[in-house]
């Protein structure tokens, strides 16, 4: 699954051609890829139909009200820069122009908060691709937006995605800027407001073991199984040690770790093992050649030449080094 690096990747390639642009037009292909969308209700309010969440089935009306509903609504909507927190990714609607209008009167702009907001989940293998209109097909695409920027012109907007566990939603924004269903989200390490002294507080709190913790989203955002990893073997933590046992000094050198692990990660473009997770001009990215724990079982530890062991962990694995990560 996309964790904080390789989300962060698609926002920054996003933010110069969808900052400013409108969308002129919209094609759902497949309703399911909408099915964290909620239609409007007749009190012009989202209306839960009973259906939607993580996973991809839905009813025929229910995938053709999300879509018609999507469709009309995304029409003419103008974005802001986009906003990424965790590993969710959403573009604010700075305002919205009527369909073949023209003018200031024309649009008709959102009040601060709440707002609007097209929030994208990648799930496990969703993409957004910039293309030109004309370009030939990506396999999978579940939605097209086209849109209309005063610089680069017309592009088109593809959401891919060929597991189907991410979507598209229009939600509306908090009082705090974040979409309603990331509202749940904890800030993420690389965010200005994170707050080191609250986090670690409540890491050397908790009796669970330190990676539970670390995929924990209500705790910290945009760590995954990869990243989980990668940080404990940096700070010579077992998965299964508690967070109990942390000293400060351990909490903090865990966070060093972690941010350090994301800001690589970044300058190398995110981790691609297969074509499922590119960035926006469909690049993979080469993180995974600077792996030192995950996916690397039987290997030898880079630190001590140990075999690196693998172990099963919440229906995945996870990847450490018996004589570097002993636990406590």
């Amino acid at each position: 699954m996309p964790e904080l690096p390789e989300v962060e990747v698609v926002r920054a390639g996003l933010a110069p051609a969808v900052t400013g642009a409108r969308v002129i037009a919209a094609e759902v292909r497949d309703p399911r890829a909408l099915k964290r969308h909620l239609p409007l209700g007749g009190d012009g309010a989202p209306s839960a139909d009973g259906e939607g969440g993580h996973g991809v089935t839905l009813s025929d009306a229910a995938g053709r009200a999300r879509a018609t509903d999507f469709e009309r609504r995304i029409l003419g909507i103008r974005f802001a820069a986009p906003v990424r927190r965790g590993k969710f990714l959403w573009l604010p609607v700075a305002e919205r122009v009527a369909p073949g209008a023209n003018g200031a009167a024309a649009a008709e702009r959102a009040a601060p908060a709440p707002g609007l907001a097209l929030l994208a989940h990648l799930g496990m293998s969703g993409q957004l691709l910039l293309r030109a209109p004309e370009a030939a097909d990506d396999r999978h695409v579940r939605i097209r937006l086209w849109i209309e920027h005063a610089e680069h012109g017309e592009l088109r907007v593809d959401f891919a995605d060929q597991r189907l566990f991410g979507s598209l939603a229009l939600d509306a924004l908090t009082a705090e800027g974040v979409p309603g269903q990331a509202r749940h989200i904890a800030r993420d390490p690389l965010d200005p407001r994170f707050d080191d002294a609250v986090f670690l507080q409540r890491l050397r709190a908790r009796p669970s073991g330190v990676k539970r913790l670390l995929l924990d989203q209500t705790l910290v955002s945009g760590v995954g199984n990869i990243y989980a990893d990668e940080a404990l073997w940096r700070a010579r933590l077992h998965p299964e040690t508690s967070g109990r046992v942390l000293s400060a000094r351990k909490a903090a050198e865990l966070l060093g770790a972690l941010r350090d692990v994301f800001a690589q990660a970044l300058a190398e473009g995110g981790t691609s093992f297969d074509a499922q997770y590119v960035n926006v001009n469909g690049q993979a990215g080469y993180f995974a050649h600077s792996l030192h724990a995950y996916g690397r079982t039987g290997e030898p530890c880079d630190r001590c030449g140990s075999p690196i062991t693998r172990m099963a962990f919440m229906n995945r694995s996870s990847h450490f080094c018996p004589r570097c990560q002993r636990r406590r």
